[in-house]
């Protein structure tokens, strides 16, 4: 994946798409193996939270894999990133 690939999947997830909880995935796996970007555990487990939040199941996973190597300090600053996210977009 490039970076150009990320920008177009949060362009995408931004315009609201049916598939947004896949889109959101695909960004928390860029940033949980640092794919086209440098890997960053807390932007992975907010992306991965936005995806659960639009039902997709392999996210869930996902983030509780991801939180079980994160501290809870990291874990509470995904969740406010993600809520930020969703309160602008």
């Amino acid at each position: 994946m490039t970076y150009s690939e990320i920008r177009s999947l949060e362009a995408a997830a931004l315009n609201g798409t049916a598939n947004a909880g896949e889109i959101f995935v695909q960004l928390g796996l860029a940033y949980a193996t640092g794919r086209a970007v440098p890997a960053d555990r807390v932007a992975a487990h907010k992306w991965f939270n936005l995806a659960a939040v639009k039902g997709n199941r392999d996210a869930v996973r996902l983030r509780r894999e991801l939180a079980d190597e994160m501290t809870e300090a990291a874990i509470a600053e995904a969740q406010r990133a993600a809520r930020q996210w969703i309160s602008v977009h």
